[in-house]
């Protein structure tokens, strides 16, 4: 079983279908977990329209799609907030690509992709509800601060500093 991870527009069709599941997924959690009922599907596709990720795209940005055998399969985003910080975002795997090693590399790959921008160091947001994420930064050295956002449905903050490319 064969995952590849490589560099890919904002706007491509993979990452477009990624963008739209792993939105949908998110929203639908929140609103299920909040008011017992799904997105409502205007709403959802306002949202993901207005969030194009064009922040993702380079010089500034980086938009990581990984494949399992040759499907896409997961995304991941870094952009720079600063000279020195960059964030990662849209961490996501398909629910039937989970639990078969692709989300560390994935992960991994966006920290390279930080380091390449020139950032020292990485930060996410996250809710309460996706317990999956925080588990995987935390399994992966990220640890808890205090917010760097006001993003309203931002819930726990993390940072991770990254060492140097050998």
């Amino acid at each position: 079983m064969t995952w590849t991870i490589a560099a890919e527009p904002y706007d491509s069709p993979a990452a477009a279908a990624l963008w739209r599941a792993y939105y949908t997924e998110v929203s639908d959690r929140w609103y299920l977990l909040h008011e017992g009922r799904r997105t409502d599907p205007d709403e959802l596709e306002r949202e993901i329209a207005a969030k194009t990720g064009a922040e993702l795209a380079p010089p500034t940005g980086q938009l990581l799609i990984t494949r399992y055998e040759g499907e896409p399969a997961g995304s991941a985003g870094v952009r720079l907030l600063d000279a020195d910080t960059a964030e990662l975002t849209r961490v996501f795997l398909y629910e039937g690509m989970r639990g078969r090693g692709g989300a560390s590399p994935l992960v991994a790959a966006a920290e390279d992709a930080a380091r390449a921008l020139g950032a020292r160091h990485i930060v996410l947001d996250t809710r309460s509800d996706l317990v999956e994420a925080r588990a995987l930064y935390a399994r992966l050295g990220y640890t808890e601060t205090g917010p760097h956002n006001d993003d309203p449905y931002a819930e726990h903050w993390f940072r991770k500093e990254l060492l140097p490319l050998r």
